[in-house]
C-alpha cells in the first residue's frame, strides 16, 4: 500500500503540477525578467555578461511538491553580432527527478530606429530518472520500472526588441520523445488491463510580448503577454502587469489561466543587480486544497562589458 500511495503521489504531482503536457517545460512567475529558458533569442539581450539564480518552490506544505533550480549565463560577443548563453536546470517532482542542459546561440541585426531582431538555436540534453524503489522499503516487484534517460533536443526562437519592448516566438523543444520506452508495460490489478508507464515529451510554442509605458515621472507600467500551446492540452495564456516605481522597486500581479493569481516583486538594487520574489495563489486548480501557495525567488546581476556605465534598470 505504501508503494502504491507514492507512486499516485508522483503520477498526480506529474499531471497537476506541470499540467500534463502543457507544462512539462518548466514554469516560472518571473519569466518576463529573464526568458532564456523559454526563448533562445534572448541571449546577450542585457549587453552585458548576464547572471541569474532561480529557485523556485510550488505547493508548500505538499508532500514531494515540485522544487525547481535554475541557474542561466548570458552575453553577447565583442565586436560580433553574435551571442551566447547556457541554462543549467534541475526539476524534482516527487521521486522523479530531471536535470537540464541548455545552450543557446543567437544573431542579432540592429535596426536605425534602436531596435533589434535576433535569431537563436538551442542545443539541449535532459537526464529524466524516476526511482520507484526510493522510500518504498525496495519493493522488488517496482525495481524495473526505474527509469534513467537521457535525451537530446533542440529549439529555436526569434525576437524583436528595443529597451523598451519585446516580442518574441520560440519553440525550445523541436524533438517529440518517449522517456522510458523499454519499460515492462505494468498490469492494473483491478481491471488485469496493460497501462503504459511511458511519459512523452512533447513540442511546445510560446509566444512572449511585453512594453513600458511612461504612467509619470516616476512611475512606469509594463504588461506582459505569455501564450503557451502543446498538442492535445488546452491552450494557456499568462497575463501580467508590473509597475516600476522611482526606477528602483517593481510590484506586479498575474493570472495564469487554469492556474493561479501571483504577486512579484521585484528590488532594482543597483542598474546591474536585481532581487526578485513571487508568491502564486492556487485558486483556480484542484491542487489549492492541499498546499500554502508556491514561492519563487530570483537573483539576476550583470556584469558590464562595455566600457560606460549601466545607468538606468533593466525592463525585461
Amino acid at each position: 500500500m505504501k508503494s502504491l500511495k507514492i507512486i499516485i503521489i508522483t503520477l498526480t504531482l506529474l499531471v497537476l503540477g506541470r499540467e500534463s503536457k502543457a507544462q512539462q517545460q518548466v514554469m516560472f512567475t518571473q519569466y518576463m525578467f529573464n526568458q532564456l529558458a523559454l526563448n533562445p533569442a534572448y541571449a546577450g539581450i542585457h549587453e552585458g555578461i548576464s547572471t541569474s539564480i532561480l529557485a523556485r518552490y510550488q505547493w508548500v506544505g505538499f508532500d514531494g511538491a515540485p522544487k525547481t533550480q535554475t541557474f542561466s549565463i548570458h552575453s553577447p560577443i565583442k565586436y560580433r553580432s553574435i551571442a551566447l548563453g547556457a541554462v543549467l536546470i534541475r526539476d524534482q517532482i516527487g521521486i522523479t527527478d530531471q536535470f537540464g542542459a541548455y545552450f543557446s546561440a543567437a544573431y542579432r541585426i540592429n535596426f536605425v530606429n534602436h531596435t533589434k531582431l535576433s535569431f537563436g538555436l538551442q542545443a539541449s540534453f535532459n537526464q529524466y530518472k524516476a526511482d520507484f524503489t526510493e522510500n518504498v522499503n525496495n519493493d522488488p516487484s517496482l525495481a524495473n520500472q526505474n527509469i534513467n534517460d537521457i535525451s537530446p533536443n533542440g529549439g529555436a526562437g526569434i525576437m524583436w526588441h528595443s529597451d523598451r519592448f519585446y516580442l518574441g516566438f520560440s519553440v525550445p523543444q523541436l524533438l517529440n520523445y518517449t522517456v522510458g520506452d523499454d519499460l515492462e508495460v505494468p498490469v492494473n490489478p483491478n481491471t488485469g488491463q496493460a497501462t503504459d508507464p511511458d511519459a512523452k515529451l512533447i513540442r511546445h510554442y510560446f509566444l512572449a510580448a511585453g512594453y513600458v509605458f511612461d504612467l509619470s515621472h516616476n512611475l512606469k507600467m509594463k504588461p506582459n503577454l505569455l501564450f503557451k500551446w502543446v498538442q492535445g492540452a488546452p491552450f494557456q495564456i499568462d497575463a501580467n502587469v508590473n509597475f516600476l516605481i522611482n526606477e528602483l522597486v517593481w510590484l506586479g500581479v498575474s493570472y495564469r489561466s487554469l492556474d493561479s493569481f501571483d504577486a512579484l516583486f521585484q528590488l532594482q538594487v543597483t542598474p546591474q543587480f536585481q532581487l526578485g520574489y513571487s508568491y502564486d495563489f492556487y485558486t483556480t486548480s484542484d491542487i489549492s486544497r492541499v498546499n500554502s501557495g508556491s514561492h519563487e525567488i530570483m537573483i539576476n546581476y550583470v556584469f558590464n562589458s562595455r566600457s560606460d556605465k549601466i545607468v538606468t534598470p533593466r525592463y525585461f
